[in-house]
């Protein structure tokens, strides 16, 4: 009854194919910069299903797209970035999540979209910031991503924002943030898992049937979409990458703030 279920697709057809080109689109940009995949998918389907119905199944794909890449990844990850970015994370995640239930989330969240947008706009613009990677950097790197995750689910464009002022080679970076977001996406998951919502009140959870089916229509569009991204990265001089990535950095950020700019207008 369940594997039948999974089957029915949860779209009317127009509404699928629309939701399998935004994804489409959101593997592109995992594929090329390592990160965005989120963002993107959510920003697009928003516009025709409630972000609470696919936030989980996201969560499940970005996974599968980190664990989908991690081959190909695992020898240029920057493992002493890494360590310290998880640890910031797992330590700060839930102190941003309780600053929730004492400061207003959406005022909170365009103020820091508007910070990593002007910062993003400033590197664009050639202004040169260079992190010296010692120990206490990589740590509060860690700490203020995860933070800025807790509070406004953009920790992933907070860590690409500090990486890009590094010297760290593309390649790197973008393994280092593959392997980050493995890490992260597999705490949301888990934390999906254990916090029911009033919007799963019916199966008392947030992963079930529906969750799956989610995963199993979107999934074949990202995984083509992340093949295509890939082929594209390998073409890119470090240069062009930088750019390419910080010109995603201001569009990720400009979204985070458009949304709470309507969030607040429709109040």
């Amino acid at each position: 009854m369940i594997a039948a279920e999974l089957l029915v697709p949860p779209l009317a057809p127009a509404l699928l194919a629309y939701s399998l080109c935004v994804v489409f689109a959101a593997g592109v940009v995992r594929g090329f910069a390592g990160f965005g995949f989120s963002a993107v998918t959510v920003a697009g389907l928003s516009l025709v299903v409630s972000p609470a119905l696919v936030v989980p199944a996201i969560f499940m794909l970005e996974i599968l797209a980190s664990l989908s890449q991690l081959r190909g990844i695992a020898r240029d990850v920057d493992m002493p970035w890494l360590g310290w970015l998880m640890l910031g994370n797992l330590l700060f995640i839930p102190l941003g999540v309780a600053l929730l239930a004492w400061l207003p989330e959406t005022p909170l969240r365009l103020l820091i979209g508007a910070l990593l947008m002007a910062a993003a706009l400033l590197l664009r613009a050639g202004t040169r910031a260079t992190l010296v990677p010692t120990r206490a950097v990589r740590f509060a790197a860690g700490l203020v991503s995860g933070f800025i995750n807790g509070v406004a689910a953009i920790g992933g464009i907070a860590i690409a924002v500090l990486l890009s002022t590094t010297a760290m080679a593309p390649a790197a970076l973008r393994a280092t943030m593959i392997a980050l977001l493995l890490f992260s996406d597999v705490v949301s998951l888990a934390s999906a898992a254990l916090m029911p919502t009033a919007a799963h009140a019916a199966s008392g959870h947030l992963l079930g049937a529906g969750t799956l089916k989610w995963a199993l229509w979107l999934a074949p569009a990202m995984l083509a979409g992340i093949w295509w991204g890939q082929r594209s990265f390998k073409g890119v001089s470090p240069t062009q990458f930088r750019r390419h990535v910080l010109s995603l950095l201001v569009a990720l950020a400009a979204v985070s703030v458009a949304r709470s700019v309507v969030s607040l207008a429709t109040a």
